[in-house]
């Protein structure tokens, strides 16, 4: 999923196909700016406007924002008792957000004296992303968390048959599916709607979010008189990047089969 997740190259396992070894611990940090302006809103206030931002990649976690201290508003924070030991960082102090009645507890936290092998992160502060009503990433808002710049997603349309079976129901089948590969991730088949039979599903309450794609719509399968809960997603607004998958929806779940060219995945 990033460069500290497998199969990236400073995730814990080292038993990826290379002509290299990394000697280092087996924990790893990474640092690098972030190319892009970025701001956290909560109540109508503007809690972190950055062009400084970093990205910390640290084994087995999604890259975080870490942001110059000038940076953040220093009036809408207030220094709690509350503190955290990381043996990679060291000892985190934290401060929670004031803005009118809303308080976030506990939302930002620095390590004031970083041990040596973080020197680098003095400095800096971070924020849950969750404690802001919304990110913006330049002008767009950011769902889920910011784009990791070494995590792709490519979109490709395919002439392979693909079929959905739910037993010996085909539930899908198309040879117009788009295959979308997303690093880290098994590559996915997405089919148009027009070759689905959507009488079998019901939209369900069911949304998740993903940073690269936005946010996604659940159904679930009725099939020989069973319910198969949240068996289909799709991306009814995608984000730009991903805009060729909307109308498009993709099936997963124990029950299911999905065949390709009549080869089971």
């Amino acid at each position: 999923m990033t460069l500290t997740r497998l199969p990236g190259p400073l995730a814990r396992s080292d038993d990826q196909l290379t002509n290299y070894t990394i000697d280092g611990p087996a924990h790893r940090l990474l640092m690098h700016p972030f190319p892009r302006r970025v701001r956290a809103e909560l109540a109508g206030e503007t809690l972190l406007d950055t062009r400084n931002g970093v990205l910390v990649h640290e084994t087995g976690l999604a890259p975080q924002l870490y942001v110059p201290e000038a940076d953040l508003r220093s009036d809408l924070l207030k220094a709690t008792d509350h503190s955290t030991h990381c043996p990679f960082k060291g000892d985190a102090s934290y401060r929670s957000i004031h803005v009118g009645d809303r308080v976030v507890e506990n939302a930002v936290w620095h390590y004031a004296d970083p041990i040596e092998t973080a020197s680098w992160l003095s400095g800096y502060a971070a924020l849950y992303w969750s404690a802001p009503d919304r990110w913006l990433d330049e002008d767009d808002e950011a769902v889920g968390h910011l784009p990791d710049p070494f995590h792709r997603v490519d979109v490709r349309a395919t002439s392979q048959h693909v079929r959905v079976l739910a037993g010996q129901t085909v539930v899908a089948e198309s040879d117009k599916a788009l295959l979308l590969s997303e690093t880290g991730l098994p590559n996915r088949y997405y089919l148009p709607e027009s070759d689905i039979r959507t009488e079998l599903l019901t939209a369900t309450d069911t949304r998740t979010v993903c940073p690269y794609k936005g946010w996604a719509s659940y159904w679930t399968l009725t099939v020989d008189g069973r319910d198969l809960a949240d068996v289909a997603w799709g991306y009814q607004t995608p984000l730009d990047e991903s805009a060729r998958i909307k109308g498009y929806r993709s099936f997963l779940h124990d029950e299911l089969t999905t065949e390709v060219d009549g080869q089971p995945l």
